[in-house]
């Protein structure tokens, strides 16, 4: 009778732990028949959240700031289902090879994707999603931020107060550009276009022109935009903003014959991609006063060496790939991004994907 009463409170002690091992057994169980998804970066919660709650997939991070090394993704992405990655990574041949036949769904917290090989997955059916859409207001909020600091010298002018520079008022000193009655020019009439010309129109802006692939004949009419030749944008515009996305077609489009083109006046501005700009003749450009200021939030490489020749000039102004940074915008993109992963896995419809027919 003793070492039955003994033996029920053993039991009942040890009952927990057999219970929480157990489970613990059963989960880890379950997590290896789940779909594995690598995450490439730390990223904003709501995405993460969307991701774990979803208890869907066997979720590996990077949890870092900073891009995951190429050799450690490599070692990482082997047998995976998802791959949930930055502009960053290089979706390339050798990235997919590693993967191997598991990876079915690709998504890019980003609205560009040049650093996916489409050829690549398109070969392999692999879906890809992107985040178009939820970071036009930010880009475009930027876009005349950058634009109104470039023109109206606003750089300049603090380092000048910080230094010591500031002495009695002289009339024409630290003077920009103003935007009343002047002409601008987008390269590449998207919904960022669309968005910037709806911001800029209030401060008196006399004709917006466009240059793209092809006409936008809808849009254009909505907004009261004029398309023009790539040299009539150059020639006309005071301003010149680079909206468009970076294909083969724009990779260097803004190179020495653009800029010979545009009034020594003219203001340059690019939110896009550094690649769709020849920065060394951009450079000369800027050096000889062949256009009068530049403003860019995207170069190459990122981030651009400290003592690049660019960052020595006082009419060059330079930002860190600012462009879609609010906390609003960044968790719509990694929300966004998580969702178009989840719903690949399923095999349904993505709420943002590549066509790659």
């Amino acid at each position: 009778m003793w070492i039955s009463s003994h033996l029920k409170v053993l039991l009942r002690t040890l009952a927990p732990y057999f219970h929480t091992t157990c489970r613990s057994q059963a989960m880890k169980a379950s997590a290896r028949h789940l779909p594995k998804v690598y995450v490439t970066r730390r990223i904003p919660p709501d995405g993460l959240k969307i991701l774990h709650q979803s208890g869907c997939c066997d979720i590996e991070q990077w949890d870092s700031d900073d891009p995951i090394p190429r050799s450690e993704l490599l070692k990482k992405v082997v047998g995976i289902q998802g791959l949930y990655c930055l502009l960053t990574e290089k979706i390339d041949k050798e990235l997919l090879d590693a993967a191997g036949p598991s990876l079915k769904v690709v998504s890019t917290m980003s609205v560009g994707y040049d650093h996916v090989s489409l050829e690549e997955i398109k070969k392999r059916g692999i879906r890809l999603g992107f985040t178009p859409d939820v970071l036009t207001e930010a880009v475009a909020e930027l876009t005349v931020a950058l634009l109104l600091a470039t023109s109206r010298r606003l750089i300049e002018a603090v380092d000048e107060a910080r230094s010591g520079g500031w002495g009695t008022w002289k009339p024409l000193w630290m003077c920009g550009s103003g935007l009343s009655a002047c002409t601008v020019g987008i390269l590449g009439l998207g919904r960022i276009g669309e968005a910037i010309v709806h911001r800029l129109r209030p401060f008196g802006v006399s004709k917006f022109i466009y240059n793209d692939v092809a006409p936008r004949h809808e849009l254009a009419r909505k907004i009261s935009a004029e398309y023009v030749s790539l040299l009539e944008l150059a020639k006309q515009s005071d301003f010149l903003l680079v909206c468009c996305a970076l294909t083969p077609e724009t990779q260097g489009i803004c190179n020495k014959q653009l800029f010979s083109n545009m009034k020594s006046n003219a203001i340059f501005i690019n939110t896009s991609r550094g690649a769709v700009v020849n920065q060394e003749d951009l450079y000369q450009a800027l050096v000889s006063k062949q256009i009068a200021a530049a403003g860019l939030d995207v170069t190459v490489p990122e981030p651009l060496p400290t003592d690049h020749p660019l960052f020595k000039l006082k009419n060059c102004v330079i930002l860190p790939h600012i462009a879609s940074a609010t906390v609003e915008t960044r968790n719509a993109m990694s929300a966004l991004a998580a969702n178009n992963l989840l719903t690949g896995l399923r095999g349904e419809s993505m709420p943002k994907e590549v066509p790659l027919n």
